[in-house]
């Protein structure tokens, strides 16, 4: 079973999904990012995902697309090691900034590191 928790605070949308992230219940979580693709500033905190397949993370990188190609900015906050280590072998961390806490998160999110272009 998966509950999906959202919230509005004055800098970001916060989402937070509870339970496993997998084939069975990855099409709520979907959903969830599609209706969310839209917000200027998300956060998905994944602390309280205790297991995620390849449905779970395909939806996570189809949410955070969705929401770059409306302009929108997203960070991932982990404080699962098994979960941090499943997004950092997968090159997920290169494209959103994966953190520990959720204020590291909303830090990433807020104060983005400048690119270096040169």
């Amino acid at each position: 079973m998966l509950e999906i928790h959202v919230e509005e605070t004055e800098k970001y949308t916060l989402c937070r999904p509870v339970g496993e992230l997998d084939a069975y219940t990855v099409g709520q979580f979907r959903e969830t990012l599609v209706e969310l693709a839209t917000k200027p500033r998300l956060l998905i905190d994944l602390s309280e995902v205790p297991f995620m397949d390849s449905a779970g993370l395909g939806a996570l990188i189809g949410g955070i697309r969705r929401a770059r190609e409306a302009e929108g900015d997203v960070s991932v906050a982990c404080s699962r090691p098994t979960l941090t280590r499943l997004l950092h072998t997968t090159g997920f961390d290169r494209i959103v900034p994966v953190t520990e806490t959720l204020d590291a998160a909303a830090e990433a999110l807020l104060n983005p590191p400048e690119l270096d272009l040169d």
